[in-house]
């Protein structure tokens, strides 16, 4: 089983994942659940006169890229498209293949490479001793960061090894 690895100075610590996500559907239901089940203990808290969630999306990237072939299969050009949700992502996708005027600027066809496509979410987390700290997900990877208490590495450690895909 991997392991966290501390990062020197802020404390911050990286699992790279042995197997990346295949997709981003199975990204987004490890995001969702860790926002729904709150499997990390975290609480909600108040500041700056606002109630905010245990755990909360502070980011969201989502990248798609493309590749346009000629007619005898040969790369005529290519392209990424990055989004700040998974609808945009999803929608962008769909629009990209579709574009006619951008398949003719290309003089190919139009590909979607989507084992080349990259997501990453960082979550905002409140730890119940009051700690805030972020947890970021990305397709082949995960950090917890801006933390001082190794209590909560631990407890991220855990619930990753809990979680299958995060292995």
């Amino acid at each position: 089983m991997t392991h966290f690895r501390s990062q020197p100075g802020s404390k911050s610590a990286t699992r790279t994942l042995k197997r990346p996500f295949p997709d981003c559907e199975a990204f987004a239901a490890v995001v969702r659940a860790l926002l729904v089940r709150n499997p990390l203990g975290c609480t909600s808290y108040y500041a700056l006169r606002k109630n905010f969630p245990p755990v909360m999306p502070v980011r969201e990237r989502y990248t798609a890229k493309f590749v346009y072939l000629d007619g005898n299969g040969k790369q005529a050009g290519t392209s990424s498209e990055v989004y700040d949700s998974i609808e945009g992502y999803e929608t962008g996708i769909a629009s990209m293949i579709t574009n006619m005027a951008n398949i003719a600027a290309h003089r190919g066809k139009v590909k979607h490479l989507k084992e080349s496509d990259l997501f990453s979410v960082t979550l905002k987390c409140h730890d119940p001793s009051g700690e805030l700290y972020f947890l970021s997900l990305a397709r082949d990877k995960i950090t917890v960061s801006s933390y001082t208490n190794d209590a909560i590495r631990k407890r991220v450690e855990r619930w990753a090894d809990s979680v299958p895909e995060l292995q």
